[in-house]
């Protein structure tokens, strides 16, 4: 009850001296920015609500939007490595939701109640205001900076995760009888290929289930069938750890299609070399929620008749992801994470980070004499998501409760194939990799 009192105490201070023409600094108040996170987020609980202060505005002579009750909030410096940790918050290697960025989450926390001065969260605007179409706009010009894609291609923001492409794609690039060729690595690339079966004639270009997905396939064995509308490839499969380190070229009129939900922004990549490529957001770029096509306009508006309304790239196209309610805030959040990106110096310097942090991990493991093993070929290694198992899979349940003990949350492996999975996307710091690998070597010493 202390904490709601010094949390209202703040916030009636704030808007006293506004209404003096002064600070609630001038007055003595303790900032909400100097509240911990896990407290602020608290007083709503307490029954502090921000509204509360216009009754005083109004004693004042002044309309409370004249205080500027956020400002102490967004001016909260960005918190360090160590200070994240003292608020409370984990290491999250979970595969999806995952880690948000810390400094984007705040930033999210400062504008929830009252975004720039409107008066209202984006939580609660029209996706018709202008206000909304400010950050969608910015969103895709960001997104187009971050990946220099090509004037001739479409971003829209979508719903349904990356599993409804399974079946937009086909619909939207191909006939009933038109051959679409699937390269299968893991579990996506399976679940797609089955989709896409539906609504055209998918053909299993090559698949890596013989080898318990832990490489892909030569090309030189890709089977692939000529005049094919699309080769579909998943970029980088989140379950089982496998990742193209290059994108194969395709012939004729064929285009190249990938999923790239787990690597999505990770790296630079030369768009111009795909037709489509699509990604659910809850993995790299955001919360869960918005799905992000990037499509070349010249495939548009060729859609089967049967395709529903909301599955059709060129009517999302033409109302510029805006044919329906689209998930404002989730398009919100991945803008933030663009901005971030960006601030850090783009996708190249953001890749040497990730190549960083995965060797770190990598090297533990082919350290460890056997105690930790990953079953994925090196060359193609994922950066984003690192499977490994134990030489005794019994000790596998007391690491994974001791990693939890530490505060290193979501490293069981994925239920189809067990084991011990780190999800290493751009927002988890290197500090969490390096109190991992801390713990697998301390556990090693005390099993060996």
């Amino acid at each position: 009850m202390a904490l709601a009192g010094a949390a209202r105490a703040a916030v009636s201070l704030n808007a006293m001296s506004c209404a003096a023409g002064g600070s609630a600094k001038d007055l003595g108040a303790p900032s909400l920015a100097a509240l911990p996170v896990h407290r602020l987020s608290s007083t709503a609980a307490h029954g502090v609500q921000l509204p509360a202060i216009r009754p005083m505005m109004a004693a004042a002579g002044h309309h409370a939007k004249s205080c500027k009750v956020q400002a102490t909030v967004a001016a909260a410096p960005a918190a360090s490595s160590a200070a994240v940790q003292e608020e409370g918050r984990v290491y999250n290697f979970a595969a999806g939701p995952a880690c948000l960025p810390y400094n984007v989450l705040k930033e999210a926390q400062a504008d929830l109640i009252n975004w720039k001065g409107t008066g209202a969260s984006v939580l609660e605007m029209s996706h018709r205001s202008k206000q909304f179409l400010s950050i969608i706009q910015k969103a895709e010009a960001d997104l187009r900076e971050l990946l220099a894609i090509p004037d001739n291609y479409k971003v829209l923001f979508l719903q349904g995760g990356a599993t409804s492409q399974f079946s937009a794609i086909p619909l939207n690039l191909a006939g009933p009888e038109d051959a679409v060729d699937y390269v299968v690595t893991g579990s996506w690339g399976s679940k797609a290929v089955q989709e896409a079966g539906k609504y055209a004639k998918a053909n299993l270009a090559a698949t890596g289930k013989p080898g318990k997905f832990t490489d892909i396939p030569p090309q030189s064995e890709w089977k692939l069938t000529q005049g094919a509308k699309y080769l579909h490839i998943c970029a980088n499969e989140t379950i089982q750890g496998v990742e193209f380190k290059e994108y194969p070229e395709v012939e004729g009129e064929t285009v190249l299609v990938a999923d790239m939900s787990s690597n999505f922004c990770s790296k630079p990549v030369d768009v111009s070399k795909f037709g489509l490529i699509y990604a659910g957001a809850q993995k790299n770029v955001g919360p869960s929620g918005v799905t992000i096509v990037i499509v070349r306009e010249d495939l548009l508006g060729k859609a089967q008749p049967s395709t529903p309304v909301m599955l059709d790239y060129k009517i999302h196209s033409n109302n510029e992801s805006l044919y329906n309610t689209p998930p404002c805030f989730s398009i919100y959040m991945t803008g933030l994470v663009f901005a971030d990106l960006l601030k850090q110096g783009g996708l190249a310097a953001v890749a040497k980070k990730n190549e960083e942090k995965a060797q770190l991990l990598y090297d533990a493991i082919e350290g460890s004499d056997g105690f930790f093993k990953c079953p994925v070929a090196k060359p193609v290694r994922s950066l984003m998501n690192v499977p490994f198992t134990m030489r005794d899979p019994e000790l596998e349940a007391e690491f994974l409760k001791e990693a939890t003990a530490q505060g290193l949350i979501q490293l069981k492996g994925h239920r189809s194939v067990g084991g011990v999975r780190a999800s290493i996307y751009n927002a988890l710091p290197l500090a969490g990799i390096q109190k991992l690998v801390h713990l697998m070597k301390d556990f090693q010493a005390k099993h060996s």
